[in-house]
């Protein structure tokens, strides 16, 4: 297991001596752990542990989610060049009660970011509009930037083009919409009680600036991602079938030439280089750890403990939020974590969708909740505040770390109906 920890030590220790999370390459980290895990294979010529390195990248579930990646920055770059991220916006913001402020913000940020799949993108776009609505109405400015923070979240955990819905799907082997359908046992409850405790928090009436006009052709990809995703159609196909809907789409309106839409897709797909390259070191680097008898070793470690499946799946909480607090970064954490975690799924007979729920649910838990993530970042930028005075008004990520902890420890009952 050394390699891990040789991976999550050295991108620590940068970070801590550079203050700055964002400032370490984590390609570079990464690639020195693969060059570490040469040492561990034992009896083996140093071309055949090169070797060895190319065969965990080269897996058929690798490859099916580096074409997921590819996909889904064809689609995400042509949406919001068409449009299709400000038609959602404004339909969001014009469809809430205006006299209910902190409700409405909530519930759009999970909208938005459910039709997106972007955390980022949502805190980016919605964060100054809350910055305006505290100004407006005289409420607190860290309570409304943390409100689309934890609305961000809603979406990025369940999401069907999420970039951690992917990676947590593709590592553990389950499809989607099996996954969303276990997720939602965790993200709905939690939301609701969330939207139900900003419903009676005390805000003032703001009626939102002028939007312009709505194009709800633009939402039609969106909508089509998650009911084709929902009906069990093929990812690829149905990240395909969007990227080109949204493309004709844009085509129609105007917002789009042929020329720019290629050009779009090109910058959408090239924007995913750098998860494609970490995926490619991370799968290499797994297949060194359980090549050396690294994943043979938890196993048995775990077992010595006198392992239960309660055990498993908070081991794989635990694992995933350590390695998020490490890297700070949500989808390299389910990246990491995600081979270990199927080890114990299988061993403890833990259905493949929740345990990629769990992975999903505890990451973004981990993201939402640390003051030097993107996102903590992006928002206390925007909103020209301490990102720890953010922190204590994160009602949801914290509800939702509760709701998920009591999911694992349910009875086994409620574990079979929802399992």
């Amino acid at each position: 297991m050394s390699p891990l920890f040789v991976f999550l030590l050295l991108y620590l220790f940068l970070s801590v001596a550079a203050d700055d999370f964002y400032a370490v390459p984590i390609t570079i980290a990464f690639l020195a752990a693969c060059l570490y895990s040469l040492f561990i294979m034992k009896g083996l010529s140093i071309g055949e542990r090169f070797g060895r390195l190319a065969e965990g990248a080269a897996q058929s579930g690798v490859m099916q989610m580096l074409w997921i990646f590819i996909l889904a920055g064809a689609f995400a770059a042509t949406a919001k060049q068409m449009g299709a991220i400000d038609a959602t916006i404004r339909l969001a913001l014009s469809a809430v009660p205006p006299s209910f402020v902190l409700s409405s913000l909530f519930l759009a940020s999970c909208f938005i970011s459910l039709a997106t799949g972007t955390s980022v993108g949502t805190i980016a776009a919605l964060v100054p509009i809350a910055s305006s609505m505290a100004e407006q109405t005289g409420s607190n400015a860290a309570m409304m930037v943390a409100i689309v923070v934890g609305g961000a979240y809603f979406g990025d955990n369940l999401s069907f083009i999420s970039d951690t819905t992917i990676v947590a799907t593709q590592t553990q082997g389950c499809e989607m919409k099996d996954k969303f359908s276990a997720n939602i046992w965790i993200a709905l409850p939690a939301a609701l009680i969330c939207l139900a405790l900003y419903s009676c928090l005390p805000a003032g009436s703001v009626k939102p600036d002028q939007l312009g006009e709505i194009f709800y052709p633009a939402i039609i990809p969106y909508i089509y991602i998650i009911v084709a995703a929902l009906c069990g159609m093929n990812v690829l196909l149905v990240l395909a079938s969007a990227t080109i809907l949204a493309g004709g789409i844009g085509m129609f309106s105007g917002s789009l030439s042929p020329l720019g839409w290629l050009k779009a897709m090109n910058e959408g797909i090239m924007g995913m280089s750098e998860l494609i390259i970490v995926t490619l070191l991370a799968a290499g680097l797994m297949q060194a750890i359980r090549e050396a008898g690294g994943v043979d070793w938890l196993m048995q470690l775990f077992n010595n403990r006198k392992g239960s499946r309660r055990k498993a799946e908070l081991s794989m909480a635990g694992m995933v939020v350590l390695t998020d607090f490490c890297t700070a970064n949500n989808t390299i954490a389910i990246l990491s974590v995600g081979p270990l975690a199927k080890h114990l799924a299988k061993q403890y007979d833990i259905p493949a969708k929740r345990a990629a729920s769990i992975l999903d649910t505890f990451s973004c838990l981990a993201q939402g909740i640390i003051p030097y993530g993107a996102q903590m970042l992006i928002a206390s930028g925007l909103a020209l505040i301490d990102p720890l005075d953010i922190i204590p008004y994160l009602y949801y990520p914290y509800i939702l770390g509760a709701v998920a902890i009591i999911y694992i420890l349910a009875p086994r009952s409620y574990y079979g109906k929802h399992k």
